[in-house]
Order: structure tokens, then C-alpha cells, then sequence
């Protein structure tokens, strides 16, 4: 059974903020708000974690094309090689913001990832998820929760997704309503950016 707590967007409540947190480093999962859909998320240091992700989504670990959630750029030199003048202009307009950016992995990436040549980075505006990967103090890996449902990709109700994913997880966070569509990916490990997936971050700002 899913832990199913209610943290408010616009002030998250520290004490909740610490709960989540406790649960991420014991190893465990959480369905949390972005600024786009619901995610799955665990600590990226936690290995036993990511392989309960990886099982969940029937894909191979090394090979699942999971983003990694940062609450600024500052993580960005762990995991990426070195980026030119006009990439990190690109980032700095865009985040926090409904984008995943696809950027080349660096030699320091976690063990999983080792082999993967590129990343996707995500720092959504959302103070929940914000302040979860602040106090963590790495970034969480995360990935959309999508829904059987040919018509509805992505189920936004908290209690919904809690009742689908109760026996999954640790933890469901009900942020309130998510949206339906997903961030808008961008590769960025060309010379130029080149439109993945067209989702809810606008392309005008390329």
C-alpha cells in the first residue's frame, strides 16, 4: 500500500517535503507532480530503486531512456561533457520549464548509465519536485506514467493514479490536478537543437 499525501504547489509544507525525501533515500518510489504529467521517480544513487523502475516499465536498465530531474543547473557538469555558450543560453531560457533536453553524457554518469551517450535533463516548474530534488541533493530519475487508455495517454487525477499504482509504489503525491501532455524534448547534442517530441513547452523560444 501507497503512502498518498497532499503537498500544496504554491508553498510546500517542509515536513511533507522531508517525508518524501526519507522515502527516496530508504530506496523508494514516488509518483510525483511536474509542470507537465505525473511521474515515476527514484533517487539515481539508489540502485536497488532504479531496477524496480526499470522492471515496472519492462525495459533494461541500462538501456531505459529515463530523465534526470534537477532542481537548477548546477548538477548539469556531473552528468554532461562540457556544453557550448549557445546550448547553456538555450537551457538557461528554457528552465525551469516544461522541457526534457537531450544532452551528451559525461565519463561521471551513475554506474547504470555508464555506456548511455547522451541524457535527458529535466528541471520542471514545480516547486514540489523542486524542493524534493533540493533537499535530496542529487537529481531523481523519472519517467511519465502513461495510461493504457487510447484516448487519455496520461491519468491527472492523484486519485486515479493512486488507486492504478497503489501496490507499485511508496508513495503517491497528490499536487492536484497534473496536466495531460508531456514535456517537449529537444536534442541538444548536435551542432543544432533538433525537435524530439512536440509536448507542452512552446518551440517559439528555439
Amino acid at each position: 500500500m501507497a503512502e498518498f499525501i497532499r503537498i500544496y504547489e504554491e508553498n510546500p509544507n517542509p515536513k511533507e517535503i522531508e517525508r518524501v525525501v526519507a522515502i527516496l533515500k530508504r530506496g523508494g518510489l514516488i509518483i510525483y507532480p511536474t509542470d507537465t504529467v505525473y511521474g515515476l521517480g527514484c533517487d539515481i544513487t539508489n540502485l536497488k530503486a532504479l531496477e524496480r523502475i526499470a522492471r515496472i516499465k519492462n525495459v533494461k536498465l541500462e538501456k531505459a531512456n529515463f530523465s534526470f530531474v534537477c532542481h537548477d543547473l548546477s548538477h548539469l557538469s556531473d552528468y554532461v561533457k562540457q556544453i557550448n555558450s549557445s546550448t547553456f543560453k538555450i537551457l538557461k531560457r528554457a528552465l525551469p520549464g516544461p522541457y526534457t533536453f537531450i544532452l551528451p553524457g559525461s565519463n561521471t554518469l551513475p554506474n547504470p548509465f555508464k555506456k548511455k551517450k547522451t541524457v535527458g535533463i529535466r528541471v520542471p516548474k514545480n516547486n514540489i519536485a523542486i524542493e524534493i530534488v533540493k533537499l535530496l541533493g542529487n537529481p531523481i530519475i523519472s519517467t511519465s506514467i502513461r495510461d493504457e487508455d487510447e484516448v487519455l495517454e496520461y491519468t491527472t487525477d492523484p486519485e486515479l493514479i493512486l488507486e492504478k499504482w497503489d501496490d507499485l509504489v511508496d508513495l503517491v503525491i497528490d499536487g492536484g490536478y497534473g496536466d495531460n501532455q508531456a514535456s517537449t524534448v529537444i536534442d541538444l547534442s548536435e551542432d543544432e537543437p533538433i525537435v524530439v517530441r512536440e509536448g507542452k513547452g512552446s518551440l517559439e523560444i528555439f
